[in-house]
């Protein structure tokens, strides 16, 4: 149970410390069938897929293996199905997809199914040998790939490990707690940040303008205004003037028969 703890780590471990594997969902320790222990990944949707990206998935599925190897110094049986899809997709980058300097950017692919019919392979034997070759050199690094984060992860996967025996089934919270954040994730989360400010930032400097013109035009309706008032200020103390010219000699006229003068009875 121990090892089998440690083999699945490895896998959560490399899968979710490598940018392109795919991360983990969920894994546990407890047997279904003939599987001693599952885990379950989310893919990414692409169409296509780089060597980069191949691997990354590549080490992740090697991860078991070599988490066995470095903690307990010897392997198990538990790798057979790791290592036959890792053999299996290192021919089909080495043959099929061209990822390979020494075979060169050449397909053996056969799409119409005709070659499982024939008793002879499409490339000479030393291209056989150099296809071989080539992938046992795609596993090996593949192999140094895992075997580096496992390393610099050591205290990590010992953590997740153990937390598996203790509860013999973990999830991605658990994951993320031990080893943090997903690059991809953190990159994701920075996007999405400024996708959302750029809205804000374009928006901002309108009400700015909208307010500057509203200014603009009370100040222009103030100064309109006060040189209204003072045009309208100017007639009202020349009316004010003549009212008061009139009101002086109204009272000089009234003031003639109410005080005759000494000379007259």
């Amino acid at each position: 149970k121990r090892v089998i703890a440690y083999h699945e780590a490895g896998h959560a471990t490399v899968s979710w410390i490598l940018e392109n594997a795919s991360p983990l969902i969920k894994v546990t320790i407890i047997p279904r069938g003939k599987a001693l222990g599952a885990a379950w990944y989310l893919p990414e949707e692409r169409q296509i897929t780089t060597r980069e990206q191949m691997m990354d998935e590549l080490a992740a599925t090697l991860g078991g293996r070599v988490s066995e190897q470095l903690t307990f110094g010897e392997v198990s049986t538990g790798a057979l199905n790791d290592l036959e899809r890792v053999t299996k997709q290192a021919y089909a980058m080495v043959a099929y997809y061209g990822m390979s300097d020494q075979v060169g950017t050449l397909s053996y692919y056969d799409s119409t199914g005709q070659s499982d019919m024939s008793f002879t392979k499409p490339y000479s034997e030393e291209t056989a040998r150099q296809i071989d070759a080539e992938a046992r050199r795609v596993i090996s690094e593949a192999y140094r790939m895992a075997e580096k984060v496992l390393k610099e992860h050591k205290e990590g996967l010992k953590e997740l490990a153990e937390l598996l025996l203790q509860r013999e089934v973990v999830f991605t919270e658990d994951v993320e707690r031990i080893f943090g954040k997903r690059k991809k994730d953190i990159e994701r989360e920075r996007r999405e940040a400024e996708a959302k400010a750029k809205p804000k930032a374009a928006e901002g400097p309108a009400p700015a303008a909208a307010t500057d013109s509203t200014a603009a035009a009370s100040g222009a309706a103030s100064s309109e205004t006060a040189a209204q008032g003072a045009a309208a200020e100017k007639p009202a103390t020349a009316a004010d003037t003549t009212a008061a010219t009139d009101t002086t000699a109204s009272n000089a006229t009234t003031d003639g028969p109410e005080h005759p003068a000494s000379g007259e009875k």
